[in-house]
């Protein structure tokens, strides 16, 4: 499995798990947890999941999921919700979260997206949450080119590790600015749906006759072709999210598939980045 190292050292996997909707539904736990222990038994140990993913419930599944590993063997990924992460309120819900996870740190806790608390009182609690040991370290997640540059003016934000935003080949907006300003300041990009699952956001990718093409070619399904792609940019950790084990699988196998630049090539022009700034693409 490939790794991607963050600026404080930490090496990480560059294909993770999302967890988003897992936990939801008693009928598919087992399977959603079959699916988590195959990823990271393939070497996927970085998973991401949130407070508000079910109130809890990912959170809930994810810890049985990790159960029988050790945990110095995960990289372990959760947010705290922006009306959560003033002083009054964002250790109480980090320990919710650690409660739910079964762990007693995180590897890394992010905040979910910008919200009314002043960037300054959320940056001296993550750096708190860090110097007690809750936390490893931390991030922030759906920042655009303007939060990540207000944030860079805190005192404390050169700790800050990744921002996790939306970004898949039909959403390769974050190139134009944000993901220079991320490389010119060590902050790692974590890439949510990167198979651009959530309906809209697929725009014809599936469909596509170059992505079909080299589906065929490669011996693989659009969506590994998807996800490979993302995995091409080495700089960049992908999260997609799936609670089945077929799946899982596929996307294990994706993170093998080497492109040449004259597919690179067909896939840029297919779907060429925006040629000027856009709005960030949230989830």
């Amino acid at each position: 499995m490939s790794t991607v190292l963050l600026k404080n050292g930490t090496s990480i996997p560059q294909l993770g798990l999302g967890t988003w909707y897992l936990g939801d539904s008693a009928s598919t736990r087992d399977e959603e947890i079959a699916a988590l222990r195959y990823g990271i038994e393939a070497g996927a140990t970085l998973i991401d999941t949130a407070e508000m993913y079910g109130n809890g419930r990912s959170e809930d599944l994810v810890g049985e999921a990790i159960s029988p590993y050790e945990r110095d063997s995960i990289f372990l990924i959760s947010k705290v919700l922006p009306s959560n992460a003033s002083r009054e309120r964002i250790e109480h819900s980090l320990d919710t979260s650690l409660r739910f996870l079964n762990t007693d740190y995180l590897d890394m806790y992010l905040y979910h997206w910008r919200g009314a608390v002043p960037l300054e009182e959320t940056v001296e609690e993550l750096e708190r949450l860090r110097a007690k040991g809750k936390i490893s370290s931390w991030g922030v997640s759906n920042f655009d080119c303007s939060d990540m540059s207000e944030l860079l003016e805190v005192r404390g934000s050169q700790h800050c590790q990744v921002n996790e935003v939306l970004y898949h080949l039909g959403s390769r907006g974050i190139e134009v600015d944000l993901q220079p300003l991320h490389a010119a300041n060590s902050v790692t990009t974590i890439a949510y749906c990167p198979l651009a699952q959530a309906g809209r956001l697929q725009h014809n990718l599936i469909t596509n006759k170059v992505i079909q093409t080299l589906a065929n070619d490669h011996g693989v399904t659009p969506f590994q072709i998807l996800l490979a792609w993302v995995l091409a940019h080495k700089d960049i950790v992908a999260i997609p999210r799936t609670g089945s084990l077929k799946h899982m699988k596929e996307n294990i196998e994706a993170a093998s598939i080497c492109f040449s630049q004259t597919e690179l090539d067909l896939l840029d022009s297919a779907f060429p980045r925006p040629r000027h700034p856009v709005p960030l693409d949230i989830q």
